[in-house]
């Protein structure tokens, strides 16, 4: 099993890319199609605990309703950010990478680099 997981939307070009990247890396990561599998409220808290990050820096605005849905607010707490990437996933920027030195959201692909 590998050390390595990319929480991965296959039809994004920046996630396939970053994905193409790690395996030309002679690296094969655990592939978790998050869209397909959902989050937790602990899972997203840890990633963002190993991120150093808060939800709204992996928040999704663009193709999503969460400008709608009131997320983008600057008063929107983490609570009803994670709250809502729990309900409709695609509110998640994407890919998230971890490794065993952390995590990163790897936009562009090369962040997935520091991670290596």
């Amino acid at each position: 099993m590998s050390d390595i997981t990319i929480f991965h939307n296959p039809n994004c070009g920046t996630s396939r890319n970053t994905l193409a990247l790690l395996r030309e890396k002679g690296l094969e990561p655990k592939v978790v199609e998050y869209l397909k599998a959902g989050w937790t409220k602990p899972q997203l808290e840890g990633l963002l605990k190993t991120m150093g990050a808060q939800a709204r820096d992996i928040l999704r605005v663009r193709g999503t309703n969460a400008e709608e849905l009131g997320l983008t607010d600057p008063g929107a707490s983490d609570a009803a950010l994670i709250a809502a990437m729990i309900l409709q996933p695609v509110l998640v920027e994407r890919p998230i990478v971890v490794t065993p030195k952390g995590a990163a959201l790897c936009r562009p692909k090369e962040i997935v680099l520091t991670l290596l």
